[in-house]
């Protein structure tokens, strides 16, 4: 399944645009600095030609004449259905990548490229026009990263939460009542803790949440313990 390009946000400073793809219903995420015409790829999960014509979608976004350029493609994290058109975007366009730390072998592994910024919780994502704060999610797998767009005047936060975050819940933990107590501890400490109920969240499928709307479902994903 492959679903047109479109506008989720379009902001004072940025664009944010989505297409879906794949039989598994892909989000790939294109930001666009509309000062500069820097782009930041989030998730490069399949269907070359469809991630092409999401760039080329963006290709006014930034006014002025300014052309957009794709500055960086990150990964939220190491799976296949994730990574499948990777390759193939950092060989036609040479554009450095980003993903988790802890993930960089399983994505080698998976598609055959190297991670040109590992990234550890904290860290900051930056090209020109672009700010994206790391935040490890541990538990879906060992170096998932949401990547948080700082709020805008007056806007609200955006966080594009791989699969680590769902409307309804957190992500696979593969009935590892382990890593299900580690995801829903990061999930809460790291993103309901310090962002405001307003931050949008953006999943690698399917539509987008609040943290506003499932903050009250918390104790109940705990106890279900999924």
């Amino acid at each position: 399944m492959t679903e047109a390009a479109s506008i989720l946000y379009d902001l004072p400073s940025h664009t944010v645009r989505r297409t879906v793809v794949s039989g598994m219903a892909n989000n790939v995420y294109l930001i666009t600095a509309k000062a500069t015409g820097a782009q930041i790829l989030i998730d490069a999960a399949d269907d070359l030609p469809a991630i092409n014509s999401l760039i080329a979608d963006a290709a006014h976004d930034s006014p002025g004449g300014i052309v957009p350029h794709l500055a960086m493609i990150a990964t939220t994290h190491q799976h296949w259905d994730h990574v499948r058109a990777l390759g193939a975007l950092v060989s036609q366009t040479g554009a450095p990548t980003a993903a988790g730390f802890e993930d960089v072998e399983g994505i080698a592994a998976e598609c055959g490229v190297s991670t040109d910024r590992p990234l550890r919780h904290g860290d900051i994502l930056s090209v020109d026009g672009i700010t994206l704060e790391a935040v490890h999610l541990r538990g879906h797998t060992p170096g998932s990263i949401a990547f948080v767009l700082t709020a805008e005047k007056g806007g609200a936060p955006i966080i594009f939460s791989g699969d680590s975050l769902f409307p309804g819940g957190v992500g696979n933990t593969g009935a590892d009542p382990v890593r299900f107590t580690q995801l829903l501890d990061d999930v809460q400490d790291r993103l309901f803790a310090p962002y405001p109920d307003s931050a949008q969240v953006l999943p690698g499928h399917g539509d987008g949440t609040t943290l506003g709307a499932e903050r009250s479902s918390l104790p109940q994903w705990r106890e279900r313990g999924w």
